[in-house]
């Protein structure tokens, strides 16, 4: 709603001959992750990566994710795999600001490679294996 109400008030101060006009291009439903595969997932990363794995918040962002699950009629879960310097992640938390880490779609971003890229591998096989290889 704001980028309305900027757009019509730059119209309205640079009194231009006509309303602005807004077009959607992209929408997405809301993510709601399976509870079922979300449970069977929670366990499997908490063996795997003990106290690592934790449960975050329920967020609102624009995500496509959900769907291919949609789509595919299965269920889906969507995790986070962090990617933070540990001593940055240390002084925005000890600052009460872990929120002013930059994310993934800031130019600020910058994940740490190393071990990221192995953790985020590490997930995907774990996820993997919590189905092929413990089948219900």
């Amino acid at each position: 709603m704001a980028i309305k109400r900027i757009c019509c008030a730059e119209c309205s101060a640079s009194n231009a001959p006509r309303e602005p006009e807004f077009t959607t291009l992209n929408r997405y439903p809301l993510t709601v992750n399976d509870a079922k595969a979300s449970a069977r997932l929670a366990e499997a990363f908490g063996e795997w990566f003990g106290e690592r794995a934790y449960e975050t918040a329920p967020a609102a962002a624009s995500e496509d994710f959900s769907l291919f699950g949609r789509a595919w009629k299965v269920p889906y879960v969507f995790w986070f795999v962090g990617c933070t310097d540990p001593q940055i992640y240390a002084q925005a938390k000890a600052a009460r600001q872990i929120n002013s880490i930059p994310s993934n779609h800031s130019t600020k971003f910058a994940p740490l490679l190393h071990p990221t890229l192995r953790t985020g591998l590490e997930t995907m096989i774990c996820a993997a294996f919590a189905w092929f290889a413990r089948p219900e």
